[in-house]
């Protein structure tokens, strides 16, 4: 019987083993988009303590422990961290074939040299041996990054934030790069019209300028792109449930945009205008001064309605969605492409069945400017497993070329979610070394160490240049 989670974990063949062990693992981690607080990483905080850590802000985590029955109490409440840590600790046995198992023992693992496994038999052990490791300068925020050979971390920041901690992180000479990227979702969200006029409120403080139009709006957003770009940021994210399909003139744009000021409820056709319109006018924004731009597809989000009335948002209540992605991307990215200002954009989903419908997507206007202008981003969010990822990557060879694809990051909250890169690599050269070994590829270690390499690492640094 084969050991659980050696060194050989998930590398079926020696082929994989060989990929992994003398190409992947030695590469950086390039983690170009995350949800990291800027400040802890600039105040380099220490942490007191694995519960706070690990459950703090992981709707992951969250959900599982709900399914195992564990009350609110102890899953967002005001619980302690070790009884929290404890219903956990009761909780991963249970999640047996979910990645939440492989991680938390990854993490374990890698920075704090457990292999026991958690359960209520190990908790205490774990809690104390962690805790005494983390309360150590070693464990820093600062350092659990220098651990994992981290280069670059992008975070994700609203176009309102002044983004201090950022320039602190660079006048100090920080040597791992902390960048800002621009996510102006709330700007163009309109569900909540009094919550979206506040917000237009600060984003006229800030901006310093009078927003009274859906013209006014975007030189508000324009003015806050070029100051993120003022202080290296080079990549926008937008999550979206769907790119709408729609245009709208400026008048049809300037009376919704008058409605919703005054707090009255704007209909669904209207919503889908302002998108489409917002998303275009900052991808040529993105275009302009030379951007990336991200779109994150296919959420329903927020659907307990009544966990959300007590929580609010983003709290592990969101499902796959099963929109029409197709239409809205293709008049988006080729209203762009058409007076060639479309900027380098990757695109996710979270519905599997759109896999092959953006693998081809992408085909579609890649233009011969650079290796894999049009990106087909990594498994994301409930797709970020072994299953998801062999999925996303098997529709990208297939439809694609793998060799210019970008590779993995952690989209977290967490400074202990760096595992999931050696996951990741470790699902990539399995992926490949089964297909060496059935005789699908030729065994040419050069050309395919070098190709993990550029997945891993090298594809992601060149393709963002930051």
């Amino acid at each position: 019987m084969k050991k659980f989670m050696d060194a050989d974990f998930l590398l079926q063949t020696e082929t994989a083993k060989k990929l992994y062990h003398g190409h992947a693992a030695k590469m950086p981690i390039y983690d170009y988009h995350c949800h990291l607080p800027a400040r802890e990483i600039a105040e380099d905080l220490q942490y007191d303590n694995l519960g706070e850590l690990w459950l703090g802000g992981d709707h992951y985590k969250w959900r599982a422990m709900r399914t195992n029955g564990i009350a609110e109490e102890f899953v967002t409440g005001n619980a302690s961290w070790r009884d929290k840590f404890q219903k956990w600790a009761e909780t991963v046995p249970q999640t047996i074939r979910n990645p939440l198992y492989h991680w938390t023992h990854l993490e374990l693992q890698r920075y704090f040299g457990i292999d026991a496994l958690l359960s209520p038999a190990t908790a205490d052990e774990i809690w104390e041996e962690c805790g005494a490791k983390l309360r150590t300068p070693e464990f820093s925020a600062r350092n659990l990054m220098r651990r994992m050979n981290v280069r670059l971390v992008c975070t994700t920041d609203d176009p309102v934030d002044d983004l201090h901690w950022h320039k602190q992180l660079h006048d100090e000479g920080f040597e791992i790069k902390v960048l800002p990227t621009f996510r102006p979702d709330k700007a163009m969200n309109l569900s909540d019209p009094k919550a979206w006029g506040k917000y237009i409120q600060t984003l006229e403080n800030v901006a310093g300028v009078a927003i009274k139009d859906f013209a006014s709006l975007l030189e508000a957003v324009d003015r806050r792109h070029g100051f993120f770009h003022a202080a290296g940021c080079r990549l926008s994210d937008h999550g979206v449930a769907y790119v709408p399909d729609a245009e709208a003139s400026m008048a049809e744009l300037d009376g919704v945009f008058k409605k919703a000021m005054g707090g009255a409820a704007i209909g669904l056709e209207e919503h889908e205008k302002f998108e489409a319109v917002f998303l275009y006018e900052v991808g040529k924004m993105n275009h302009t001064r030379g951007w990336a731009q991200q779109f994150h597809v296919g959420v329903f989000r927020n659907n307990n309605s009544r966990m959300f009335a007590k929580l609010g948002p983003d709290i592990g209540f969101d499902s796959i969605a099963d929109y029409r992605q197709g239409p809205g991307l293709v008049r988006l990215l080729d209203r762009l492409d058409s007076t060639n200002q479309l900027a380098k954009t990757i695109l996710y989903n979270i519905n599997p069945a759109d896999n092959e419908l953006m693998a081809t997507m992408i085909g579609n206007y890649q233009d011969g400017s650079c290796p894999g202008k049009m990106q087909f981003g990594s498994g994301w969010w409930f797709l970020d497993q072994k299953d998801g990822m062999e999925k996303q990557m098997n529709a990208l060879s297939a439809l694609g070329l793998l060799g210019r694809f970008i590779g993995m990051l952690t989209d977290s909250r967490s400074f202990l979610s760096y595992p999931r890169h050696e996951y990741f690599r470790r699902i990539l050269c399995n992926l490949i070394g089964n297909d060496v070994e059935s005789g699908e590829i030729p065994p040419d270690m050069t050309l395919l160490g070098q190709m993990v390499e550029n997945i891993c690492y090298n594809n992601a640094a060149n393709y963002f240049g930051f």
